[in-house]
């Protein structure tokens, strides 16, 4: 089956319709992308059993953060051992995504600030949930520094949505960027992931199903059928 892909602003409309138009809240969103983020992790990098391996995750303050660290909670459940690196103290954090780390805090998974660390610690898998398709311009300050000590670390990478620094449209890399082994993009496609000079970026392309409802592509007027029929994770290339 051809998937299509979408620019960020189709994107960003198809995040608005989910909330205002179906009811679908960012929570729901949030948790179906940490699952299939963990879910992923789980398959492709821990042989199937996250217990007992170290894995990392790397979370901005907005939404794919909080999406990385739905993923931190379903691993540490899974038996893995967790640990949280954010670029803003845990005060920063709002709304849905301040919910999520509360849950870890109280789970006692470790969290630190990037400010507050050099190098990453030892780990067998780095979950990057820095930045997400609203990227605006290069990544700076604590988000650039989390992206530069990744892209340091031996453990191989896995991006939410895009390798941060990544721009979803155009397919440009900014400096830095995450130099990932493979991302796992949510709903559909965006067409910078698609593009030749971007895969070298993006490393293996997966697709997640974040429950969008058939009836809001038409509204939009896209043709894109049940593509997650068979699985809730496509590998597109």
């Amino acid at each position: 089956m051809k998937i299509l892909a979408i620019s960020t602003d189709q994107m960003r409309e198809v995040d608005r319709l989910m909330i205002e138009v179906f009811g679908i809240q960012l929570k729901q969103m949030m948790e179906n992308a940490g699952l299939n983020l963990a879910s992923l992790a789980r398959s492709r990098y821990l042989g199937g059993n996250p217990s007992g391996r170290r894995i990392i995750v790397l979370a901005g303050s907005g939404g794919n953060g909080g999406g990385g660290l739905v993923a931190a909670r379903r691993l540490q459940i899974w038996g893995a051992q967790v640990e949280i690196i954010l670029t803003k103290p845990s005060n920063g954090l709002r709304g849905v995504s301040s919910d999520q780390l509360k849950i870890l805090q109280t789970m006692g998974v470790p969290i630190q600030t990037v400010t507050d660390v050099d190098t990453l610690p030892q780990a067998d898998l780095l979950l990057d949930a820095v930045i997400g398709y609203s990227l605006s311009g290069a990544p700076r300050g604590a988000a650039a520094k989390l992206i530069e000590l990744a892209n340091q670390h031996q453990a191989p990478i896995l991006s939410l949505d895009t390798p941060s620094g990544l721009d979803t449209s155009s397919g440009q890399a900014h400096q830095p960027h995450i130099q990932a082994d493979a991302t796992l993009t949510l709903a559909l496609p965006k067409i910078g992931l698609m593009k030749e000079p971007a895969r070298k970026i993006v490393g293996e392309l997966y697709l997640a199903d974040i429950s969008v409802p058939a009836e809001l592509y038409e509204e939009m007027g896209l043709d894109v059928g049940p593509i997650f029929a068979e699985d809730t994770i496509i590998k597109i290339y």
